[in-house]
């Protein structure tokens, strides 16, 4: 690196990405949906693709249930149980998906409908 690019860096007006907990949630729910939707869809389906998105969608659903679950969370009581059902309903419907019983599409809903929610989009 010469002189005037170690200039140029140093100059350089910083961006710090100031991330929320809701923002951090939102994308990662995003990735893990991308990649449900591209490997159930795509023709022939990417099955060991498939296998490893639900895996990482079945980890984060059992870890929003175990913060839903904590007596200590602020969300609203109602809130957390719904949460909480869904986190059963993704680990029930994910082994359907994997014995080829289910698609992914409620999963990938699922998702959808709450990221939207994350994003403040509310029900589309």
């Amino acid at each position: 690196m010469n002189v005037i690019e170690q200039a140029r860096q140093a100059y350089a007006p910083t961006q710090v990405s100031i991330r929320t907990e809701r923002s951090v949630e939102a994308q990662l729910i995003s990735q893990i949906t991308s990649r449900m939707r591209k490997a159930a869809f795509t023709t022939p389906s990417d099955f060991p693709a498939l296998v490893a998105a639900l895996h990482d969608n079945r980890r984060m659903w059992t870890t929003m249930a175990a913060g839903v679950a904590d007596n200590d969370n602020a969300l609203p009581k109602e809130l957390r149980a719904q949460i909480f059902y869904l986190a059963e309903f993704t680990e029930l419907h994910s082994q359907k998906v994997l014995r080829g019983k289910a698609d992914a599409t409620a999963l990938i809903d699922i998702n959808t409908a709450v990221l939207r929610g994350l994003n403040g989009q509310g029900a589309a």
